[in-house]
């Protein structure tokens, strides 16, 4: 299964834009910390992760702008290049 559910910040939106079909889409990228307990020791995780959206939730987020304790819910995908992974964004949510 290739489910993410991740607590983020949206440190970077581009401009709104549109595929050649016409949907909305929004290339950003979400910045995450926090505490993760690994063979009993306290780890520090930090990340940053390119994401993309599509549709309603693509339009919603780009009025957002940079927000702040979001939970973003979706998949993970091979960059279009195939250099890396994108978070796809199905559905987020305010914290």
């Amino acid at each position: 299964m290739n489910q993410l559910e991740l607590s983020a910040v949206v440190v970077q939106v581009q401009s709104l834009r549109f595929t050649p079909a016409g949907i909305p889409a929004l290339n950003l990228v979400l910045e995450h910390e926090s505490q993760i307990t690994e063979l009993d020791t306290t780890r520090v995780v930090k990340l940053q992760l390119k994401a993309v959206a599509f549709g309603v939730t693509a339009e919603t987020l780009s009025r957002q702008g940079l927000v702040s304790d979001c939970c973003f819910q979706g998949f993970l995908a091979n960059s279009r290049n195939g250099k890396g992974v994108v978070f796809h964004i199905q559905h987020f949510s305010k914290t």
